[in-house]
């Protein structure tokens, strides 16, 4: 009877932890490693939000770039205050019978236009998600926004 109750347990416990993972997104990186990740920090204004959207397989992607006037530059090189700066990020959506198996959404947070951010971005490194070198600045995921205050801009 122990040997039941002991299998049954274990059995239990390995389903709720399959269960927990199933619904899993991609850990949001602490402050360090955001500043760590990216090549470039800025703190800006989204003056202009591009999106376009297509469906692949069972998801349909958003693929967005922003349109960001740089107020200060925190880290990285090649970027000046008063200068536009586009930084692409996406999200996915499940649109398959039943629950979709365990992957990120994409990015969170995402700016609206008018809004003041700090952007954590990669160009030609590692991005949180994967590693791309066509030297186009992408948002590190899934977290690489922080909204500020437009008044105090951080």
């Amino acid at each position: 009877m122990r040997r039941f109750a002991r299998v049954l347990t274990f059995a239990l416990l390995w389903v709720m932890g399959f269960a927990a993972v199933a619904w899993a997104e991609k850990v949001d990186m602490s402050p360090e490693e955001l500043r760590e990740t990216a090549t470039h920090i800025v703190v800006g204004k989204a003056e202009q939000i591009f999106a376009r959207t297509e469906k692949a397989g069972n998801y349909e992607y958003t693929r967005y770039v922003a349109e960001v006037r740089i107020a200060k530059v925190e880290k990285g090189d090649g970027l000046k205050p008063g200068e536009l700066m586009y930084v692409r990020y996406w999200r996915k959506r499940w649109l398959g019978p039943g629950n979709p198996l365990p992957d990120t959404s994409g990015h969170r947070g995402e700016p609206g236009a008018g809004q003041t951010l700090r952007i954590y971005a990669a160009k030609n490194a590692y991005d949180g998600f994967g590693t791309t070198k066509d030297g186009g600045y992408n948002v590190i995921g899934a977290n690489g926004f922080e909204a500020l205050k437009s008044d105090t801009q951080k």
